[in-house]
């Protein structure tokens, strides 16, 4: 048996008609997926900014042990969930009505 007797055989193969080069492009999609990445994530332009920079430009964020389960349960239990009523708002095709 010769290898183009062996070759003809394996061509006629559906698995390795099929198989082979579905298994070829997912390996080679995957690196090629990976560089991709890496370039977007190489170059980005995004930043990140530190706490003291947020202070400069004025922007106040809350600190995490400013904020407590009990200070929150607080805030609930101050609404007033009995008295309450449903307002329906304008749909985009409606009139606004007053």
């Amino acid at each position: 048996m010769s290898f183009r007797e062996i070759f003809k055989k394996i061509k006629k193969n559906k698995n390795f008609m099929y198989g082979v080069p579905f298994l070829i492009l997912m390996v080679a999609g995957s690196f090629g997926l990976q560089k991709f990445s890496e370039l977007r994530y190489k170059y980005s332009r995004q930043q990140t900014i530190t706490p003291e920079e947020m202070e400069l430009i004025g922007v106040n964020m809350k600190k995490p042990e400013d904020v407590t389960i009990e200070r929150e349960f607080e805030k609930i239990t101050k609404l007033d969930i009995e008295n309450w009523e449903n307002i329906r708002g304008p749909r985009p095709w409606e009139e606004n009505v007053d």
